[in-house]
C-alpha cells in the first residue's frame, strides 16, 4: 500500500479581487544585486557632486546621459563633465508614482538643457510648487548628502542668476 503524502496547509485564505479573470494580491520581495558596469563612473561622480555625461572622441557630440558609443557616428565616447546649471527644456508633474515616490507626490520631472550639451538630462525639480515650473526656468544641480548610488542622488532647484550691480 502506498502512503498518501500531503503538503502542510494553513488556514490562511486568499482575497479574490476579481473572478474573470481571477485577480489576487501577492506580496513579493527580493534582494537584488545589480552592477552599473560601464556606467559606474556616472554614479561615483554623483558622490563627488559631479554630473558626468559622455563626449564622442570623433565628432564631438556630447551626451547628457552616458553611453559607450556615439549615436551619431558610432565612434567610442569618453567621460565628460557636465555643467551643474541649465534650464528646463520641458517638464511633467506626476500625481502618482511607484512605492519609492508615493510620499513625494506630486513631484515634477524635468528635462534639463545644458549649454554645450547636445542631449537632455532627466531629473526632478524640488522646492517649487508644480504650478510655478516653467520652460526656460534656470535650474542648478543639488546632490543628496548620503549617496545611495541611484539616479535620484541628483535633483535640481530653481535659481536666479546674480545681476551685476
Amino acid at each position: 500500500m502506498t502512503k498518501k503524502i500531503r503538503l502542510p496547509e494553513t488556514e490562511d485564505g486568499t482575497i479574490l479581487f476579481g473572478v474573470d479573470p481571477i485577480i489576487i494580491k501577492h506580496h513579493y520581495e527580493i534582494d537584488y544585486l545589480h552592477s552599473y558596469a560601464q556606467d559606474s563612473p556616472f554614479f561615483a561622480g554623483l558622490t563627488k557632486k559631479k554630473l558626468l555625461g559622455s563626449k564622442c572622441i570623433s565628432c564631438g557630440y556630447v551626451f547628457a546621459t552616458p553611453r559607450s558609443h556615439c549615436m551619431e557616428c558610432g565612434a567610442k565616447t569618453a567621460w565628460h563633465e557636465l555643467p551643474l546649471k541649465g534650464r528646463i527644456h520641458t517638464f511633467t508633474t506626476c500625481y502618482f508614482g511607484s512605492e519609492a515616490f508615493l510620499k513625494e507626490t506630486p513631484f515634477t520631472l524635468i528635462l534639463v538643457e545644458f549649454d554645450g550639451v547636445n542631449t537632455l538630462f532627466l531629473s526632478r525639480i524640488a522646492g517649487i510648487d508644480p504650478d510655478r515650473v516653467r520652460i526656460g526656468m534656470k535650474v542648478k544641480a543639488q546632490f543628496i548628502r548620503n549617496a545611495k548610488f541611484k539616479p535620484t542622488d541628483v535633483y535640481f532647484v530653481s535659481y536666479e542668476e546674480e545681476k551685476d550691480s
